[in-house]
């Protein structure tokens, strides 16, 4: 059995040249299932459905790959998981079909290809750590107080002449922030005036 699977980014958009061509490819117009979701977007009802009822020996027919996959390593994985379950894949734009060997050895180039992306990734952002950490900088978000500002702040907070909201706002941060960097030894120790005007230890 043919089913096809068609796509479009926006409701703007016409799907009558894919469909004709799913039709051309012997697909019947109730076999046909179109999803409107954008290239990226994880939720497609449509295909999530398709998955569902598409059974071995069975074959899915697309116009191009663009149209099936969210990525490269979304496609090989999806393509994967075919080849599974014994579903067929014919792509009728690129000339694949699975059930060929030469499609089945194309299907397999995308394979190395898309492991290549993830490794040039994973390199990439290792290189990218190291010259940081050589730089004298560490992965994650910056911090938002300096170490000479966390101590100020601990000082003021020591002293008991301000509420740790006026405090926070001195450095421009918010009062749980603040707290992150605050001795939690010293925390709840201060005077009960300031503890009655700020709300809090």
């Amino acid at each position: 059995m043919l089913i096809g699977y068609a796509r479009v980014s926006t409701i703007d958009q016409t799907p009558d040249h894919q469909l004709d061509a799913l039709q051309r490819a012997s697909v019947e117009a109730d076999d046909i299932y179109l999803d409107v979701a954008s290239g990226a977007k994880a939720s497609r009802p449509q295909l999530d459905l398709v998955l569902k009822l598409i059974r071995s020996g069975d074959t899915l027919v697309v116009t191009r790959l663009d149209r099936l996959g969210r990525s490269m390593l979304h496609l090989v994985n999806l393509g994967a998981d075919l080849r599974e379950r014994d579903v067929g894949l014919r792509v009728l734009e690129q000339g694949i079909d699975t059930s060929s060997a030469e499609g089945r050895a194309m299907f397999g180039m995308l394979s190395v290809l898309a492991e290549f992306q993830r490794e040039l990734i994973v390199a990439n952002t290792r290189d990218g750590l190291a010259a940081a950490r050589a730089r004298g900088r560490k992965g994650g978000r910056r911090p938002k107080l300096t170490a000479d500002q966390a101590k100020q702040a601990q000082r003021l907070y020591d002293e008991g002449e301000h509420t740790v909201q006026q405090i926070a706002e001195m450095f421009g941060v918010k009062r749980g922030t603040l707290y992150g960097y605050l001795d939690k030894t010293s925390i709840g120790t201060r005077l009960r005036s300031i503890n009655s005007l700020d709300g809090s230890a």
